[in-house]
Parts: structure tokens; C-alpha cells; sequence
């Protein structure tokens, strides 16, 4: 059994970070042109470079977002922009346009091509076409079920990768193409700037009674006809696998390094246990606990099952329960000191867990804060200062610490 590739979002350096740290395979990132995530951190040249040399060294993948569906003057400077990409060490490009794949294989030969889900490939005479271009690997469509993937899989060349969500943020769209933000904001999804308009709240009015709203669904919150569930595939692991599914992908670069180490960590796991001997695989209860304290909205599994009509839910609020606190970046195991930069205020005397990147996370408390004078702090309030604490329990670097919000207790 080929053990399927966990392939993690990375929106900047630290999530880049925590996703190798916590167990990635590869991860995928944009760059600062022509990706589909124009809010986002993204990564200049000097922090790819950077990057793809941390997931290298570890012996990871990187493979850079070029997926736009780009206008005449998206295209200015895209050779250069193929090569520098090239030339800092990127592992493949991942692309949906003709003419950027087209522009890939002339500038840059020898550069490995993912199709991207924007491509909308649902069917196997698809796939077989864009293999013909110079296609090593297909990112599916979602709309596909998995007995769809199943066939596909057995269509295919052996040379040719099938890469498929398994969990993140559903677009409402068939596989991302949509004009509604670009109607009501002016802002282009198809390049980058979506502004999510399926997940504001909508009333029915009738035209001749003007602020009259008319709720259309079941309570009194309005309708959110277009705003969809999350994905989460991880209790069916074994039968991903068995389809032949060879990456993994989880959604989310503009999610934070919490919700991309607590997914990694859980799918690492599940892919790991069933792996190793799948007959003795059970599903954990403590995978789902990873995937509901990050920030995140409820669970659906999508197309995959065909239970399309199960995908949407009365709200576009996210369930975020847990907040991240800090990231642990030295641990000094003879003064039993650990070094930590904040990411939301934190107390003295708090009890905290650690989300460890290997194994069960644990539950310390805060002791003995000290600011880098070394005076000792009730509390840790500025954004991104650095702290330190008395731990007995050793920390590793990048782990993360997490903290119940009250609004869960």
C-alpha cells in the first residue's frame, strides 16, 4: 500500500512551520503574484527561498499556487516570475489557465505541473487530456464522489497523481469559479479576491414593500441558502485510501497556525495507524478533538457521499472554542525554562494545554511569567512579545499552546 502524501496550506513562515512541524508531507503556499489567495500573507521570493530550504532540509515538499484565471495584464512579468519560482527551489507549480501552463513549459521544462481544482476535471477523459499537456497530477474537482474517484483512479495511468480535499472551508461554487463577488463588491474571486458574499445573511423583499424582510427558513436568524459546512473526511480514512486518492489536501491558507498544526496532527495520525496495518485500524475519538478546537464552522463530508443537500447550515459564524496563546521557541532543559511568543493575551496561573507535536497533548499552567528583562509578569498583553515560563515538562520548538476561551466554558 503506497501511503497517500498529507499536502497543508501554508499563508506565511510559521505556518509553513507548523505544518512540517506537526507532520506535513508538502505543503502549497502563493507566492506574490497569481494565486487565488490575494489576502493572504503570501511569501516574497526571500521567504520562499526560505521556506522551500526549511521543508527541504526536512525532506518536504513545496509546491507554489499559480492559479489564477489571469486577464492580458495579469500575464506582464510571468516568465520571470515562472523562473524565479524555478530558481528558489519550488518542488511544482500548481495551475488552472492554458496559457500559464502553456508559458511553464516553455520558460521552465523541467518544473513538475499540478492541475489545479479550478480546472473543474470531473471525468476521466479530462484527466487523461491534461496528462497529454505535461500534467503529473490532477487536483479533483469536489464535486466528485468517491466512487467517481474510484473509477478515475482505475482510468489513469499509474503515472498520473490524483490530489483531493479532505477537509477545510467549502466553496459554495462548483469548484471556485464564481461571479458573485465580483457583481457585489467589484472584488474578483477568480483572481484572488474573493469576499465571500455566499455567507452574508439574505432576506426576501418584495418589490413594492420596501424594508419588509421575509425570512425564508426555519427560524428567525434570515437564510443562508449558499453558506456551507466545512469538510472533514477524517473518520473515512481507509476508504480514501482505497480509492487510490495519492495526496491528501487540507484547506485553509488564511486559516491560522493553530487550526493547520490540529488538523495535520489528527490526519497524520488516522493516515499512519491504517497504513501501518490496516486491519487493525480503528478510528480515535481524539482526532475529531483536534479538528473542533481550532476556529471552524460545522463538519460535512461534502460530495463525497453524494448528501449534497447536507451541506449547509443557519449561520456564517465559526465554532472557535480555543484560542492559541503562544508558540514555544527554546526550551532550555537544564533551568526547566521555556521561551514563548505570544499570539493572544495570557495570564499568570493559567491553565493551558500544549498541543505537542508528536503525541498527546498536555495541560500545564503558566508559572512564573517573566518578561525578556527578566522581571516577572502578571500577564503577557502586547502581540507577539516574548515570555517566558517554568515548565518540568519538556516543550519542543513549535509547539503550540492553546487556551478555552470563556465563551466555550
Amino acid at each position: 500500500m503506497k501511503k497517500p502524501e498529507l499536502l497543508a496550506p501554508a499563508g506565511n513562515l510559521e505556518k509553513l512551520k507548523a505544518a512540517i512541524n506537526f507532520g506535513a508531507d508538502a505543503v502549497y503556499l502563493g507566492g506574490n503574484k497569481l494565486n487565488l489567495r490575494a489576502s493572504a500573507d503570501n511569501f516574497s521570493l526571500d521567504d520562499l527561498k526560505e521556506g522551500i530550504d526549511f521543508a527541504h532540509l526536512r525532506g518536504k515538499k513545496v509546491y507554489v499556487t499559480v492559479n489564477i484565471f489571469p486577464h492580458n495584464e495579469d500575464l506582464v512579468g510571468l516568465e520571470d516570475y515562472l523562473t524565479d519560482i524555478q530558481n528558489v527551489g519550488a518542488d511544482a507549480i500548481i495551475a488552472a489557465d492554458p496559457g500559464i501552463i502553456a508559458t511553464a513549459k516553455e520558460v521552465i521544462p523541467d518544473m513538475e505541473i499540478h492541475l489545479s481544482t479550478q480546472a473543474n476535471c470531473t471525468n476521466y477523459k479530462a484527466a487523461l487530456f491534461w496528462h497529454s499537456m505535461g500534467i503529473k497530477r490532477l487536483v479533483v474537482a469536489r464535486e466528485m464522489s468517491l466512487n467517481e474517484l474510484t473509477e478515475l483512479r482505475s482510468e489513469l495511468p499509474h503515472t498520473c497523481e490524483i490530489e483531493a480535499f479532505v477537509h477545510g472551508s467549502m466553496c459554495i461554487s462548483y469548484s471556485g469559479r464564481c461571479l458573485l463577488s465580483n457583481y457585489m463588491t467589484g472584488r474578483d474571486a477568480n483572481r484572488g479576491e474573493c469576499a465571500q458574499p455566499c455567507r452574508y445573511k439574505y432576506h426576501l423583499v418584495e418589490e413594492k414593500r420596501p424594508g419588509e424582510y421575509y425570512n425564508i427558513t426555519q427560524d428567525g436568524n434570515g437564510t443562508y441558502i449558499m453558506n456551507s459546512k466545512d469538510l472533514c473526511m477524517i473518520e473515512y480514512i481507509p476508504q480514501l485510501i482505497e480509492a487510490g486518492i495519492g495526496s491528501f489536501k487540507i484547506e485553509g491558507r488564511m486559516k491560522s497556525s493553530f487550526y493547520v498544526a490540529s488538523v495535520v496532527k489528527a490526519y497524520r495520525e488516522a493516515i499512519d495507524l491504517y497504513t501501518r496495518d490496516p486491519a487493525k485500524y480503528e478510528f480515535d475519538p481524539k482526532w475529531m478533538e483536534y479538528l473542533v478546537k481550532p476556529s471552524h464552522r460545522p463538519f460535512t463530508t461534502g460530495f463525497y457521499f453524494g448528501e449534497e443537500i447536507k451541506q449547509h447550515y443557519q449561520s456564517s459564524s465559526y465554532i472557535r472554542d480555543y484560542d492559541i496563546i503562544g508558540i514555544v521557541m527554546d526550551y532550555d532543559e537544564k533551568s526547566k525554562t521555556a521561551v514563548i511568543e505570544q499570539r493572544n493575551k495570557a495570564f499568570s496561573g493559567d491553565s493551558v494545554e500544549i498541543l505537542t507535536q508528536k503525541g498527546d497533548n498536555k495541560i500545564i499552567k503558566l508559572n512564573d511569567m517573566r518578561n525578556q528583562d527578566g522581571t516577572q509578569i502578571d500577564s503577557a498583553p502586547n502581540a507577539k512579545m516574548i515570555f517566558t515560563i517554568q515548565c518540568d515538562m519538556k516543550l519542543k520548538n513549535g509547539d503550540i499552546i492553546i487556551k478555552q476561551n470563556a465563551r466555550s466554558q
